[in-house]
């Protein structure tokens, strides 16, 4: 089992808790993320700690049974590569669940910033259709996703944007500013994020999006031509009743 982008491996240690008997692996492309994740593993219950990208998976082909991956893959550029990668080290009936942010993620906070200088503070996530194409393209199977907003609350938008840098979030955007944000940018976007509060707090929304989705079963990854993606009939197979 896989988690992919582990963090701190809170979630890893949870999977070793319910799959003792599986080899649990927890990667991360950030050591100091693993030297914490290694403090978190119980003595009885111990999990591999793997340094790692996800566009280029230091794992053999097919060696895996299950990717779980939690509000990682937004950050991954481009897409499709990753979802390449799961494909190659899942088995072909193996299991690949995940979430990641869709386009309304931080739309307040977006917002703020744009009025404040006209800059990309915020990153662009993918809508799920978009999410589910890539998934087709990489040739894994019946996949099936869903999406909710989560709205959370806070006192002001500096504790937002500290939440933000302690779990990591980073600003990959082609528009992003190259220079760090001044007193005055930060008193505007913090007065531009105003115009937001609702009973005494200001709202961050998170568009969370869950897939769920199988290996390869023997089909081909495809490539997109337009806005259509060619699967070959021949490909397609039925699968076997447990």
């Amino acid at each position: 089992m896989l988690d992919l982008g582990a963090g701190t491996g809170r979630v890893t240690r949870e999977l070793k808790r319910r799959y003792p008997r599986a080899l649990v692996i927890a990667l991360d492309l950030a050591a100091g993320m693993l030297r914490e994740a290694r403090r978190n593993q119980p003595l009885w219950r111990r999990f591999a700690r793997v340094c790692g990208d996800a566009l280029r998976l230091p794992l053999a082909d097919g060696s895996v049974d299950v990717v779980f991956s939690s509000l990682m893959l937004q950050w991954c550029e481009p897409l499709d590569g990753a979802f390449a990668e799961v494909r190659r080290v899942l088995k072909p009936e193996g299991f690949f669940a995940f979430s990641t942010f869709g386009p309304d993620t931080l739309h307040e906070l977006r917002s703020a910033w744009t009025q404040a200088d006209g800059y990309n503070h915020v990153n662009g996530f993918i809508d799920m259709h978009d999410v589910g194409d890539a998934l087709v393209r990489a040739g894994l199977t019946e996949p099936v996703l869903d999406v909710e907003r989560v709205v959370l609350d806070y006192a002001d938008a500096l504790a937002l944007m500290r939440d933000l840098k302690a779990i990591g979030a980073h600003n990959a955007t082609a528009g992003r500013p190259r220079s760090l944000a001044g007193r005055a940018r930060l008193l505007r976007v913090q007065e531009a994020y105003e115009a937001f509060r609702r009973a005494g707090q200001l709202p961050a929304t998170y568009e969370v999006i869950y897939g769920a989705c199988w290996g390869a079963a023997g089909r081909h990854a495809t490539p997109a031509r337009g806005t259509e993606t060619v699967i070959a009939p021949g490909s397609i197979r039925r699968r076997p009743t447990p």
